[in-house]
Order: C-alpha cells, then sequence, then structure tokens
C-alpha cells in the first residue's frame, strides 16, 4: 500500500486527466489477480473480484484525482507535478481499496460474494463529477450491485480511528454566478451613473439573511460568496459587477426554498437600485445520506473487528459535499471517515500540507473488507 500511494502521490492528475493513475490502478489490480476494465477516454477503472461467488454485491468506491494545489509537505514523495497535489487523500483512498483487495482476494480472506471495486475519477469537479459517468457505464449492473461502501480520510480524527453516522453526512452543494448590470461613470459624478459595486456589496450582505431570517434554525444551511470583481480604476464607476459563490444544504426542501429565496432576493435588492442582474444557479451533488440499515450492520461488524473504541458516532453532517451520494441514490450502504490527524485538527483537507501518516491506509483496508464482508455475510 505504501507503494501504490507514494506512486499516486508523486503524479497527481486533475478531474477527468488520470490517465496515468489509471495505468497505475490497472497495474497493480493486475498484480493482485483483479481483472479490470477501463472506458476508453473516460478515466475510470472498474476491478471485478469473485464474480462467480454466491451472496450479495458490494462496490467499494475510491476517488482518484488531485487538487490545483502547490505541495508543501517536504516528503520525500511530494508532487513532481507543478501546481497539482493529492492534498484530499484520494492517493489513499485508491491505496485503500487495493489494499482491500488484496485482504478480499484468492490468497487473501475470501469475501462470500462477489465485489466490485470503483476507481472514480473527477470527484473534486463539483457538478456532473465523476460517479454518474460512471454508473452511465453499467458498473452497477452484470452483476446487480446491492450495496456501496466508501470513506474519506480526516484530519478531525486521530489515527486509528473510524467515524461513522447513520443519516446526513455531506450537504448538497450548489453554485451560484451573479451578474450586476449598473451603468458607468465618473468616481466624482456617482448621480450620472448606476453604481453596481455599491448593489453587489448590499446582494453580499442581503444573502446572510437567507440563512439567519429565512430558515429553520434547526435544518443547517450556508450560503457563501467567495468571489467578486468589478471595476479597473479608484476613480471609476465600472459597468458591471460579478459575484460567486456556494450553497450549501442537507435536506432537499430547503435546497428548493434556498434557491429561490437566492433568486428573488438578489432581483428585488436590484429592482430597488434601478439596475439589471442575472442569476445562474447550478446543482451540484445532492447530500450524501447514510441509509440506517446497513451503515448500522457495517458498524456491528467493525465494532468486532476493531474494538468499540476505534468507532466514533459523529455527532453531526459536515457541509462539505461528495459525489458518493450519487451511488448511494441507487442502492443501500455507506460512507465511513477514516482518522488520519496527527495529532488530530492538525492539517486540513486542500491545503498544501496535508498528508496522511502511512498507518491510516492498514485502518481504512481492513475497514473496507470488513465492511464488505459483513454485508455478505449478515445483510441487513
Amino acid at each position: 500500500m505504501r507503494a501504490w500511494r507514494e506512486a499516486f502521490h508523486r503524479e497527481p492528475e486533475l478531474s477527468n486527466h488520470e490517465l496515468r493513475t489509471r495505468e497505475k490502478v490497472v497495474a497493480a489490480l493486475e498484480e493482485l489477480g483483479v481483472p479490470s476494465t477501463t472506458f476508453g477516454s473516460f478515466t475510470g477503472v472498474l476491478g471485478s473480484l469473485g464474480a462467480g461467488r454466491k451472496g450479495p454485491v458490494v462496490a467499494v468506491r475510491a476517488d482518484m484525482d488531485a487538487l490545483p494545489v502547490t505541495e508543501a509537505t517536504g516528503l520525500p514523495y511530494t508532487s513532481t507535478i507543478p501546481g497539482a497535489m493529492h492534498a484530499c487523500g484520494h492517493d489513499v483512498h485508491m491505496a485503500c481499496a487495493l489494499g482491500a483487495a488484496a485482504i478480499l482476494g484468492e490468497n487473501g480472506t475470501r469475501a462470500p460474494g462477489p465485489v466490485k471495486f470503483l476507481f472514480q475519477p473527477a470527484e473534486e469537479e463539483g457538478h456532473r463529477g465523476g460517479a454518474l459517468p460512471l454508473l452511465d457505464r453499467g458498473v452497477f449492473d452484470r452483476p446487480k450491485v446491492d450495496y456501496v461502501i466508501g470513506q474519506h480520510v480526516t484530519p478531525e480524527l486521530p489515527v486509528g480511528s473510524i467515524g461513522w453516522r447513520a443519516g446526513p453526512v455531506y450537504a448538497a452543494a450548489d453554485d451560484f454566478l451573479i451578474r450586476v448590470h449598473g451603468r458607468g461613470s465618473h468616481a466624482g459624478y456617482p448621480h450620472l451613473g448606476r453604481d453596481p459595486i455599491v448593489v453587489a456589496s448590499e446582494v453580499v450582505l442581503g444573502l446572510q439573511t437567507l440563512v439567519s431570517r429565512e430558515r429553520n434554525p434547526t435544518d443547517p444551511a450556508v450560503v457563501t460568496v467567495g468571489q467578486i470583481h468589478g471595476g479597473t480604476r479608484h476613480n471609476v464607476i465600472p459597468d458591471e459587477v460579478w459575484l460567486e459563490g456556494t450553497v450549501r444544504t442537507l435536506d432537499p426542501a430547503t435546497r428548493r426554498s434556498t434557491e429561490a429565496a437566492l433568486k428573488r432576493r438578489v432581483r428585488g435588492i436590484a429592482q430597488s437600485h434601478g439596475v439589471r442582474v442575472s442569476v445562474r444557479y447550478r446543482h451540484g451533488y445532492p447530500a450524501t445520506v447514510n441509509p440506517p440499515g446497513a451503515t448500522r450492520a457495517i458498524v456491528v461488524g467493525l465494532t468486532q473487528e476493531f474494538g468499540a473504541g476505534a468507532l466514533t458516532e459523529l455527532d453531526a453532517p459536515a457541509m462539505g459535499a461528495e459525489d458518493f451520494s450519487r451511488y448511494l441514490e441507487r442502492v443501500p450502504g455507506t460512507f465511513l471517515k477514516l482518522g488520519a490527524g496527527d495529532p488530530p485538527g492538525a492539517t486540513s483537507l486542500h491545503t498544501p500540507r496535508f498528508a496522511p501518516p502511512d498507518e491510516t491506509m492498514v485502518v481504512g483496508a481492513a475497514a473496507l473488507a470488513c465492511a464488505t464482508v459483513t454485508l455478505q455475510e449478515n445483510p441487513p
């Protein structure tokens, strides 16, 4: 696993460009005696184990893509690709899935039923992602998948621990682009124009009340403006300003109502200033929701394998997003969190210094294998 992880980490590839990563995954599966399938220009990989075995079919998913982050870990196997890094731990996820394949293979603890290993690109892409294109290629068919398992490293939990939660685990993630179309003028004569910067400022403040005043306070939501651009000089009022941001919700009804309220609020502010505004609102990944039955069955198996002290029931969902949600829309399963903090919380995902220790992979591979066998031997 260490060799696999280091090879992935040295050559990180961004979403939908995971060509060398695909080659390494296929080579590792071949080394393990696990047949693999590729899909032309699409960079996903399907590994198939125990196709002739009886019992429920379990899919194990690992994401493949890296982030546009310049690495600063100082690791001996640091990224050799300028401006790209496995800053979200997907190198570890792939190594864990391969480790689980080794455990469950012919020379290890044979899984009672068929297992599919989904090496998925483009999780970080954020809109269509890589899960839907992989599903479109029939990876849940022939034989039909009954359960799906995934996991993600987290620095908030100590190495050696496994986090779980029944119900929502990650939020739905949408994004918006707002263009305020004003009328430019000299900054010394603002009455001759329609200042889009002032309107945009009011829009930013107005969006905050979508969470504080239009949402049930017991239902988490986030509205964040991450970019605002406009203007060329200190003494020029520009014609246009644009803002871009994200909306995170857990409940589908809140997702719909927040979108409607955002559009209404923005257009109302613009109308009050006599300017035009355009709003593009895009749905990203839906909320990741762990079905209670499959999740609790897996927790029973993990507790027997690791001991109760290794498991942590998470008290709240995170407001990040995951396209693992696409799989859980099709079949039951669970998405676990894999402790990678040493010490806990020392670094954050998506930062130049994030580097889970190797010990993380031991627990991750065993957890995936244990969850697979649990679902096959004692399906909920």
